[in-house]
């Protein structure tokens, strides 16, 4: 392993006292040794920081990777018809080949644009296909195989027997939980209550609670879709997973909009995580979800860019300037202040994927995953709140640096090893293939 000096940099820790330290930032052996200074000794590398703020990369805790080759086939559709009519039969359509190229190009995005850590849920098959191309690209990643039973309207590839798809998930968990140095890690990701039957549900509850495995799925994200889920079941989003005993620690639900005062105690009660991805949801017209709300009551909420088949971007940046600005609408300038937005970029993330002892702030011991972000331009000078100028006034082409676990992956706002206009040429090939498997 190499070591690396940041050097010169506006360090926003994000540790508990949201310290700010003009300095540098000392990395050896893939763990950050020294912070603000204290470390002279030489080092391999180093980064010019100067003129920059160096903060935890951030972390998206939602995100479908293999549906980046989507991005423009599936626009103006409301939740449901995007669903059954573009991304389950592209979905359908997906082979190794394309798979490996949309999670190239996913990854390749994130990495440029800040984020090092990723939570996202794949299609039903050839889940190791995306094990294998984010392990070669660099980036952090808890990947759950997508788990679907129970949808008639489905493509029929999309479709498992309750069994085969715990045990594929069981199996994928065995092989990939940890590898690439602990980067990467399983999760098991059932769909939502509309395609998963109860006993799978159950089921994945029981293994959760069992192996300590993180569930990741969807919730309360459109009205129609919670129409369905009560004629289905009988009750709401998370008074179901409440009663069937999905409801806990490890779940980490995506979008949660129309969560009613019940249901929010339930997430407290719970210890539920909620990803928040206001730009999905404004694409989608799925609604404003009451992050002030949740918060008061304690719940952690993270954010993530969901897939590009609804948004477009993987942009972190993007995703923090709408949280902020769709609850100014709702509750009023300053309902979710800046500060508290970054720290939903940072350590909220690591917390909603239990990954809070390795990464999520810059202290001495955690694992180096750092981005650089340069604040010298015009777009975002002055710049007297570091934390407003991220929120409010940086993109995503303001990266200079990337690390992930000790390595740079970003370096004078490049990626190192990945060639951009390489992966996009495979991935215009593959997508116009899947769109044509796919008849759309």
């Amino acid at each position: 392993m190499s070591s690396i000096l940041v050097r010169g940099g506006t360090i926003l820790t994000m540790n508990d006292a949201m310290g700010v330290v003009v300095g540098d930032v000392s990395v050896r052996d893939g763990r950050i040794v020294a912070v603000g200074g204290g470390d002279p000794g030489p080092h391999d590398s180093t980064i010019e920081a100067s003129g920059s703020l160096v903060l935890p990369g951030f972390i998206q805790t939602h995100l479908h990777l293999c549906q980046t080759l989507f991005r423009g086939f599936a626009d103006d559709l409301a939740l449901i018809d995007w669903l059954r009519l573009r991304v389950w039969p592209m979905e359908a359509a997906h082979t190794p080949a394309s798979l490996r190229a949309s999670a190239r190009l996913a990854a390749c995005e994130l990495l440029s644009t800040g984020t090092t850590t990723a939570l996202t849920m794949e299609t039903v098959h050839d889940t190791d296909v995306v094990f294998e191309a984010v392990a070669a690209t660099g980036l952090r990643a808890t990947i759950g195989k997508c788990m679907m039973d129970a949808d008639a309207q489905a493509p029929k590839r999309l479709l498992e027997s309750t069994q085969a798809s715990i045990d594929e998930s069981l199996a994928i968990h065995r092989r990939w939980n940890g590898q690439a140095n602990g980067r990467l890690k399983a999760a098991l990701a059932p769909r939502f209550a509309v395609s998963c039957s109860q006993g799978l549900l159950e089921e994945v509850a029981s293994l959760s609670a069992r192996d300590d495995v993180l569930v990741h799925t969807h919730a309360s994200e459109q009205q129609a879709e919670i129409a369905i889920v009560e004629r289905l079941t009988g009750r709401r989003n998370l008074e179901y997973f409440a009663d069937i005993g999905l409801a806990s620690p490890r779940l980490c639900l995506a979008h949660c909009v129309w969560v009613d005062a019940h249901e929010q105690a339930l997430m407290a009660e719970h210890g539920v995580k909620v990803l928040h991805c206001p730009g999905s949801n404004l694409k989608l017209g799925s609604g404003l979800a009451p992050i002030p709300e949740l918060l008061a009551r304690g719940i952690c909420v993270s954010l993530g860019a969901d897939g590009a088949a609804c948004n477009n971007r993987l942009d972190m940046f993007e995703e923090m300037r709408l949280a902020a600005v769709i609850q100014a609408v709702r509750k009023g300038p300053g309902a979710l202040p800046a500060r508290d937005v970054v720290w939903m970029a940072t350590r909220g993330g690591a917390l909603a994927l239990g990954l809070q002892e390795d990464i999520g702030s810059i202290e001495i011991g955690k694992r180096a995953d750092l981005i650089v972000v340069d604040v010298s331009r015009p777009h975002t000078t002055p710049g007297p709140d570091p934390y407003s100028t991220l929120t409010y006034a940086a993109r995503g082409t303001d990266v200079r640096a990337a690390i992930v676990d000790g390595e740079v992956l970003v370096r004078d706002f490049a990626p190192v090893h990945l060639d951009p206009a390489e992966i996009a040429a495979e991935a215009r090939a593959e997508a116009r293939a899947l769109a044509a498997r796919a008849g759309i």
